[in-house]
């Protein structure tokens, strides 16, 4: 749990070098949150079947759940973005590539492949030019 929250610790923090399993654990946890809250705002559509209130045309309005669920999402989503944004660019440093890669992500359907397979690499072992090897803080180079 540790590592899916650590993302939220360093809310707005561009500098250094993350480990990829700070990253696949907080876009983890991203996902099982959206989807419960997701799930509440389907429990908060009323069946076509049950009698409740219609609109005039014909179509069952969503519950007071239903919003209370979008709610949620919308203010989980928006305190989110710095955060993933943040981890997207510190696992591009632990590779020792810019953070302004992370613009590749915004390029219609090969971009978001592109940095899937960016998030997937190792990064570099032991220092870069953006800080101390995460996994090994401590590890200094053989041949310095």
């Amino acid at each position: 749990m540790d590592w899916m929250i650590l993302p939220y610790k360093r809310y707005a923090d561009f500098e250094g070098r993350s480990q990829r399993m700070e990253y696949w654990m907080f876009t983890l946890f991203y996902l099982i949150v959206a989807a419960i809250l997701a799930a509440i705002m389907i429990a908060g559509i009323p069946a076509q079947e049950s009698i409740g209130q219609y609109d005039g045309g014909g179509q069952a309005e969503p519950g007071v759940l239903f919003w209370i669920g979008l709610g949620l999402l919308a203010i989980f989503v928006l305190g989110s973005i710095i955060p993933s944004i943040a981890v997207g660019v510190r696992r591009l440093h632990d590779q020792d590539k810019t953070g302004w890669l992370y613009l590749i992500s915004f390029v219609p359907y090969v971009g978001g492949l592109i940095f899937l397979v960016l998030m997937c690499l190792d990064g570099t072992h032991g220092p870069n030019s953006y800080g101390e090897d995460p996994k090994d803080p401590g590890a200094q180079s053989v041949f310095e």
